[in-house]
Order: structure tokens, then sequence, then C-alpha cells
């Protein structure tokens, strides 16, 4: 077996550029103290999320490895909490709210998806979905862990660098319902591709 890369990756850009804990974070960062300012803490949530994904996966490929039926009931688990959390990102709106005060840092950062439940749930749900029963760990961990750092080194500046425009652009507008929804739909549309194929067979 092997890492569905692909799907996987899709699933990765959702979670990554979908409005949570995170993205929220960055994007009143970059809206209340410029890109230039926030790029110390854009870097330490970049890293921190391999604070978790190292951990997680090779501990949870060990598990699965004696005890399948966990990896089995994680899958389905980590599909439920994410669909759920599709629901409220469908029904969040944004906000143009500013503050000043002084930038959050680099360690700042580096705390924020180690105490992210969307993000605990991302990683376990991309081992337990994406990644077949009799893979590697090393492999597996790698490549969940190089695809999250992609996704995350593109997207998180994004976020950080438009915060205040999105916020100035699109919250309270006509056009913010359909943005949010849509971020949802490709969120959900990632999770049930792998799921209805059984999630092992790629």
């Amino acid at each position: 077996m092997s890492v569905a890369l692909a799907s996987f990756a899709v699933f990765a850009a959702s979670q990554i550029g979908t409005p949570g804990p995170a993205n929220m974070a960055l994007m009143a960062t970059g809206a209340r103290f410029g890109f230039r300012a926030a790029l110390p803490f854009v870097g330490g949530v970049v890293l921190g999320k391999q604070l978790v994904v190292w951990p997680v996966g090779f501990g949870l490929m060990q598990l699965a490895d004696s005890a399948p039926w966990v990896f089995t009931t994680l899958k389905y688990l980590s599909a439920a909490y994410i669909f759920w959390l599709a629901w409220k990102v469908a029904r969040l709106r944004l906000s143009s709210e500013r503050d000043m005060g002084r930038a959050p840092g680099f360690i700042a950062g580096l705390v924020v998806h180690p105490l992210n439940p969307k993000a605990w749930a991302m990683i376990v749900g991309g081992f337990t979905a994406f990644v077949g029963p009799a893979t590697s760990p090393f492999i597996a961990t790698l490549s969940i862990a190089g695809i999250l750092l992609a996704c995350q080194v593109v997207l998180h500046p994004l976020w950080t660098l438009a915060g205040d425009r999105l916020a100035a652009t699109v919250a309270g507008s006509r056009f913010e319902p359909f943005l949010m929804w849509t971020l949802a739909a490709l969120t959900v549309a990632s999770v049930l591709f792998v799921l209805v194929r059984g999630g092992t067979e790629w």
C-alpha cells in the first residue's frame, strides 16, 4: 500500500485554505500589524504543525499495525469531526474589526497548531483515510508532513497578506456566504472521495 498523494493534497489544501483557528489568527494578525510584522508569527504557525505530524504519524501507524480496528474507527471519527467543522465554516462570517498592539512572534505561532483541534483532526484524518495500513511509518509521515508543509508555505502567507483586504471586501457582502459554503463543500468532497473508495485502494 502507499499514500494517496493527490487526494491528500486536495484534502490538505482545502483544509489549510479553509477559515479556521489558525487562518483566522493569521488573517487578523496581517490585518492588524501588516505582512512584514506578521512574518515571524507565520513562520511559527507553519513549523508548528510538524510538531504534531511526526509524533502522530509514528504512533498512529504503529498502532494501526497491532490494532487495525482502531485505524478504521479513527478514520471515520476524524471524517465526522471534519464534516462538523465544514458546517461551522459554511456558517462562519468574517470580521473586519481592527485592533492595535504588538504583533505576536515566532513562539506564539509555534503553539497555534499543537493547541488547534482542527489541526489534530486533519492530521489524524490524513493518516487514517489517505495512508494504506501496510505503508512504512516513515514514508507515510514524510509524505503527509511534506504535503502539509508545502500547502502551508503557500497558503498561510496568503491569508496573512490578504487578511485586511478579504475582510474589507467580502465581510458583510452578498458574496460572503457563497465563499464560505464553497470552502466547506470542497472540504467535504475531498473526504467523501476517499471514504467512498474505502480508504485503502488507490
